[in-house]
């Protein structure tokens, strides 16, 4: 199945590394003109060198004026990938609203006001676009130590739906993705532990962890005229984890 982007512009963001970076990278191999979006100016100037037609951004979209300036300055858009995302692991007796409020700024809110500022442009251009957010697993089964992180990606396939419900009349599709542990860089080190790793593979049917790859052909497909029925769906990526 050729899935193509060619002519359109899309934006991504957290695609600095990890599931963000493999987004931004297959859609521009798929022909799609892309915006990488960051926090962290180091991670998109490696991907600036590596593909230097994808467009770089830096922003702490935690700041809610200055990424709306941002994201607006930058146009209109064929489709968003909301991939930006903070974990912060506590066990429930000792989570703080600070860590409340950073994982609900960026993983919630942050989805909210740049979706609204793309969507706009959509809707004002008559674009029929997509919209994916990243979500987890973690927002449809409880995990350790994952108290409010849980919560935000609970929240977050909520807004995924009631925007699919008010954008799918303009033509608008908004669906969410929710992965199991993904092995990035990071990932590999946080699981290091045979042990620990082992006791979450036990729960995963599939016996395995996803690999980057996988998610990204997810995204890649949501957001494609493959999946135009598609609309308002939180899809589990993780090998039967939520079957069980």
């Amino acid at each position: 199945m050729e899935i193509s982007f060619k002519g359109k512009r899309i934006l991504v963001t957290g695609a600095g590394q990890g599931i963000g970076r493999g987004i931004a990278v297959e859609l521009w191999r798929a022909g799609a003109n892309i915006v990488a979006l960051s926090r962290t100016r180091t991670h998109l100037e490696s991907l600036k060198s590596e593909y230097p037609s994808i467009d770089i951004v830096d922003v702490d979209i935690s700041d809610w004026d200055k990424t709306r300036q941002v994201v607006e300055s930058l146009g209109h858009f064929d489709a968003l990938v909301n991939n930006a995302a903070v974990a912060v692991c506590e066990p429930f007796l000792t989570c703080t609203a600070a860590d409340f409020d950073r994982m609900f700024d960026i993983n919630v809110k942050a989805a909210l006001n740049i979706s609204q500022v793309v969507a706009r442009k959509m809707v004002e251009n008559k674009t029929h676009g997509a919209i994916v957010n990243m979500s987890s697993q973690a927002s449809k089964a409880a995990l350790k130590d994952h108290t409010i992180y849980s919560a935000s990606k609970a929240a977050l396939d909520a807004l995924t739906r009631a925007m699919a419900l008010e954008l799918g009349p303009h033509g608008i599709r908004v669906n969410a993705v929710n992965p199991t542990v993904t092995m990035t860089e990071m990932a590999k080190v946080g699981w290091a532990d045979p042990e620990r790793s082992a006791e979450m593979k036990a729960k995963i049917p599939l016996g395995r962890f996803s690999e980057v790859s996988e998610v990204v052909n997810a995204v890649v497909f949501l957001l494609s005229e493959k999946s135009t029925m598609i609309n308002g769906v939180e899809l589990p990526i993780d090998g039967g984890f939520l079957a069980t």
